[in-house]
């Protein structure tokens, strides 16, 4: 009541000044700071008007769905995140593609200084082998721009410095630490970056969606978004406000508050990321802190009866590495056997992973809970008609939740 109170003195306020500017205003102050109104016939109309508006905006709000995005770092939430503003909003205005240019260029400098500083370790760990030893006449270079993807200041990318990091990159010892890049934490970006540095060094450069997509900026804090999958002035469309959060751990603690009143949860999982470590922890397998962590969020007792949206993201890269990096590298997994090659051990190791998840789905779920929803999708996050048609299934699945809770199904 006191917070309705309020929120119609304030509307009040701003009313009354904008239609009666020079008046006095009609209301006065107790002691104990609380409004007390004396109205004229013109401001019980006004009052009335707002009163309306209130409600009509309260209705509205609960019209709309909370969706929340979680995940470990590095598992596409953002990507995700970027795709649904794409897709279903404006995208991105010339300002904001513009302010991605640092982004970018930190992208490059970062991953270029991990893949010289990785090769000068694996050249030390295997003496033996020289084909991790920089040809001499790169060396200088990936020592100077070693020193400038270690700062925090990095420069614009200019035609020079791409060059020298186009040269550097194409050396056979960077490709050979490149093979092994998830023993460095080499994003997934690299490649891309890699073979569009001269677009990138161009003075008139403005970043492309896909440039926008591929970025990768650490989630700090909480970001949110709304939107309707088949728009919000078709009247079958359910309207949802989506949160993307931190996934690194020290981000974590900043999602409770978002618990509650949640209508479903989105979980993101690199089925990639099978063999590779912890940006924040190196000791510990990614997989292994997906799993810990899809189970904690299961258990949470605010979401007993909430909805469950699991994306099995990043199957492109997935694809690519499950022939030739076993699944069982990882401890979760180490019961697979292969029974095949090409695409059909790619689709069983899909579906090995899959159920690895369904089973600790429902081993965490309590009995009085397993008729909340809970679906499966494979998802890449850089495929923009992937993510399109996965969120209007998304969107399809909580539209026929809701009438059903309504008794309309």
């Amino acid at each position: 009541m006191l917070k309705r109170m309020h929120r119609l003195f304030l509307l009040l306020t701003s009313y009354y000044f904008k239609w009666n500017r020079f008046a006095v205003l009609p209301f006065y102050f107790c002691s104990r700071a609380c409004p007390h109104f004396i109205l004229s016939d013109t401001s019980i109309l006004q009052t009335a008007e707002i009163e309306r508006r209130i409600e009509r905006e309260t209705k509205a709000e609960k019209h709309i769905q909370k969706l929340l995005l979680l995940g470990t770092g590095e598992s596409g939430k953002s990507t995700i995140f970027k795709q649904i503003k794409l897709l279903f909003q404006t995208g991105f205005d010339d300002a904001e593609l513009k302010s991605y240019i640092p982004v970018i260029h930190a992208n490059i400098y970062q991953t270029i200084k991990i893949l010289h500083d990785g090769s000068k370790e694996l050249a030390q760990s295997e003496g033996e082998s020289g084909k991790y030893v920089l040809s001499p006449p790169n060396k200088e270079t990936g020592e100077k721009l070693s020193s400038i993807g270690g700062r925090l200041d990095y420069p614009h990318l200019n035609k020079e410095l791409a060059q020298e990091i186009e040269t550097l990159w194409k050396d056979a010892a960077i490709q050979e630490t490149y093979a092994r890049g998830n023993e460095f934490q080499v994003p997934d970006c690299a490649h891309y970056f890699m073979e569009n540095l001269h677009r990138f060094s161009d003075a008139h450069y403005i970043p492309t969606k896909e440039d926008v997509l591929y970025a990768r900026v650490r989630t700090s804090g909480v970001v949110e978004i709304q939107f309707s999958p088949v728009g919000e002035n078709k009247k079958s469309g359910e309207v949802y406000r989506l949160f993307d959060v931190g996934g690194q751990r020290n981000e974590r603690r900043k999602w409770i508050h978002l618990f509650e009143g949640v209508s479903a949860v989105i979980f993101c999982a690199a089925l990639s990321e099978y063999d590779q470590t912890l940006y924040e922890d190196e000791s510990k397998n990614r997989m292994m802190e997906t799993r810990e962590l899809f189970d904690w969020v299961l258990k949470q007792p605010c979401f007993e009866k909430t909805s469950f949206m699991l994306f099995l993201n990043k199957y492109d890269i997935f694809e690519k590495k499950v022939l030739n990096v076993p699944l069982n590298v990882c401890e979760w997994f180490k019961d697979y056997q292969p029974v095949s090659t090409g695409k059909q051990e790619i689709e069983h190791a899909y579906e090995f992973v899959k159920k690895k998840f369904e089973e600790l789905y429902f081993q965490c779920t309590a009995p009085d809970r397993v008729d909340r929803v809970f679906k499966i999708y494979r998802t890449t996050a850089l495929d923009q008609k992937l993510v399109k048609k996965t969120f209007k299934l998304v969107d399809e699945t909580l539209r026929r939740r809701n009438l059903f809770e309504a008794g309309l199904l």
